[in-house]
C-alpha cells in the first residue's frame, strides 16, 4: 500500500507544480502584455537602410500574411522570392499543399568548397498571426535573413550555407506536420542531408532599456538574468548546448548587442516555440536566436507589432554578429 501512496502523492506533487509554473507563465504573459510599448523615431537614417526597407513592404505595404490571408502571403512570398534574384542568388520552391492550397519555402544555397556535404542553415518564418502587422514577429528576422544573403552573395565557405524562408510557423499550423520548417526537416532528414547546425531567426527587433521589463517562464529566474530587456538570447536544448555556447561567442565578438544564452530540457516553457523545433524532432542541432517574444514585447501577436516599436540600430549590430557567426560556423575546423 505505501508504493501506491507515495506515487499518488509524487503525482500530486508534479501536478500541483505545473500550476504554478502555468499560473507564473500566465501571469508574467499579462503583465508583459500591459507594459506601455516602445515607440521609436523613425529619422530619415534610418528609413534609408535596407533592414527598415524590408519591415516596411512587409509589414506595411502588404501587411498581415497568415494562412487565412493567401494572397498576402503569397506577397510576401514574391517579395522575397523577387528580393534574393535581384541580388544575383537562384532561389528554389519547397512546394507543399495544406487544406487544398499550395505553400512554399524558399531556399538559397551557397555550396561550400572544403566540406560541402555538412550545412549550416540558417531559417526564419514569413507568414504572421492572423490580423498582425508582424513587423517584429517575424518581419525582423526575414530582413535580416534577406541582408544576410546579400552580404554572403560571394562568400566562398568551408561548409555548404542554407538561407531558408520558412511558411506556416503560426496557428493553427503550429507545432503541426505541416509547419514549412517541419516539411522541410523531415526531407532533409531523409535525403540524408547532414545539417550541422540549424539557426532560427525569431523575432529579433524589440529592445528597451527600461528595467524591470523582461519576463522569464520561471520564477528566480530573475537572478541569473537581467531584467532590462536590451539583450539578444541564444537558446537550445542540451543536445543542441555546444551549438548555444559556439553561436553565443561568435555574436559576442561584434558587441553591439549583449548576449545571453539557455541551454536547457526540451519541455523547459517556451524553449521550442519556432521553427528550431522542426530540426530538433529529426536530430539536427539547432538554435533559437530571439529578442525573447512575449516574455518582452507586449505587442506580440497584436495589431501594434508594428514597425514603429523596432530598433534599427540594434538590429543593425545584431546582423553583423550573424554575419561574423556564420562565417565561423561555415569555416570552423
Amino acid at each position: 500500500m505505501k508504493l501506491p501512496r507515495l506515487i499518488s502523492k509524487t503525482l500530486r506533487l508534479v501536478l500541483l507544480l505545473s500550476l504554478l509554473i502555468f499560473a507564473f507563465l500566465l501571469y508574467t504573459v499579462l503583465k508583459i502584455r500591459e507594459t506601455p510599448s516602445v515607440v521609436r523615431p523613425m529619422t530619415p537614417e534610418i528609413k534609408k537602410t535596407r533592414l527598415y526597407e524590408h519591415v516596411e513592404a512587409l509589414s506595411v505595404k502588404i501587411g498581415s500574411r497568415s494562412v487565412y490571408e493567401y494572397a498576402r502571403l503569397e506577397a510576401a512570398k514574391d517579395y522575397i522570392f523577387t528580393s534574393l534574384t535581384a541580388m544575383g542568388h537562384k532561389p528554389e520552391l519547397q512546394t507543399y499543399t495544406y487544406e487544398g492550397k499550395p505553400f512554399s519555402n524558399i531556399i538559397v544555397t551557397i555550396p561550400g568548397k572544403d566540406q560541402p556535404e555538412e550545412v549550416v542553415l540558417v531559417g526564419a518564418h514569413y507568414d504572421t498571426y492572423a490580423g498582425t502587422p508582424g513587423a517584429d514577429d517575424n518581419a525582423s528576422a526575414l530582413a535580416t535573413l534577406l541582408e544576410l544573403c546579400r552580404f554572403l552573395k560571394d562568400d566562398q565557405p568551408g561548409r555548404t550555407l542554407k538561407f531558408v524562408f520558412f511558411t506556416l510557423e503560426e496557428p493553427p499550423v503550429f507545432r503541426s506536420d505541416f509547419m514549412g520548417s517541419a516539411v522541410y526537416a523531415e526531407s532533409a532528414h531523409e535525403r540524408g542531408e547532414n545539417i550541422i547546425a540549424m539557426l532560427c531567426l525569431e523575432m529579433l527587433g524589440y529592445y528597451t532599456d527600461r528595467k524591470g521589463e523582461q519576463g522569464f517562464p520561471l520564477p528566480l529566474m530573475s537572478l541569473f538574468y537581467p531584467t532590462t530587456p536590451n539583450f539578444i538570447a541564444v537558446v537550445g536544448n542540451l543536445a543542441s548546448r555546444r551549438l548555444v555556447y559556439d553561436v553565443a561567442a561568435s555574436l559576442k565578438k561584434e558587441g553591439g548587442v549583449p548576449v545571453k544564452t539557455l541551454a536547457t530540457f526540451n519541455y523547459f516553457p517556451g524553449v521550442d516555440f519556432s521553427d528550431h523545433r522542426s530540426f530538433w524532432k529529426q536530430g539536427y542541432p539547432a538554435v533559437m536566436i530571439t529578442d525573447t517574444a512575449f516574455f518582452r514585447n507586449p505587442n506580440y501577436h497584436g495589431e501594434t507589432d508594428t514597425i514603429e516599436t523596432l530598433d534599427f540600430k540594434k538590429m543593425e549590430a545584431l546582423l553583423r554578429g550573424l554575419l561574423l557567426t556564420i562565417m565561423d560556423l561555415g569555416n570552423r575546423d
